[in-house]
């Protein structure tokens, strides 16, 4: 079965029900981490952790993260090796997201994204592969320049 972990804070829970919803419909097993009742909301700062900590031990391949604007989601994801956080507010940049930066969460902001945006993106983020569709010049960098980029982690959480 297909699988995949989601969390959102307050800010970002209208927006996490609608998404996560739409990945059921889809037929993922979703963990929802997050805030399960906005009036008793978990901060994003307790979320992201513990949604990247899954992905950062190979539990899931991808996840969702969604607060106001999706950048204290993404700033706190992304200090756990392995974890490639990115703030998206349209379909093309989550395709590129994806295709270039081999991103493995989405981040996104239940202030200034609506619901069916939401679930586009979410669609683009799990259609997309790594390199899909690029030249192959751009390819070969690419993979060279994640495979400096995991060298640049080993070094940095090997300290």
């Amino acid at each position: 079965m297909k699988k995949i972990v989601i969390g959102s804070d307050k800010s970002g829970f209208t927006l996490k029900e609608a998404v996560k919803a739409h990945l059921i419909e889809l037929g993922y097993e979703v963990e929802d981490v997050g805030t399960q009742d906005p009036e008793q909301p978990k901060g994003y700062f307790l979320v992201a952790p513990v949604l990247a900590e899954k992905i950062s031990k190979g539990e899931y391949e991808k996840g969702v993260l969604i607060c106001g604007t999706g950048m204290g989601m993404s700033i706190v994801a992304n200090k756990y090796p392995g974890v490639y956080a990115a703030v998206c507010q349209t379909v093309p940049a989550v395709h590129y997201a994806r295709a270039i930066n081999n991103a493995n969460v989405l981040t996104m902001g239940g202030w200034v994204t609506a619901p069916e945006m939401g679930m586009a993106m979410v669609d683009e983020f799990l259609a997309t592969e790594f390199l899909q569709g690029l030249e192959d010049w751009r390819q070969k960098n690419l993979v060279n320049a994640f495979a400096t980029i995991q060298d640049m982690e080993k070094d940095i959480y090997s300290k």
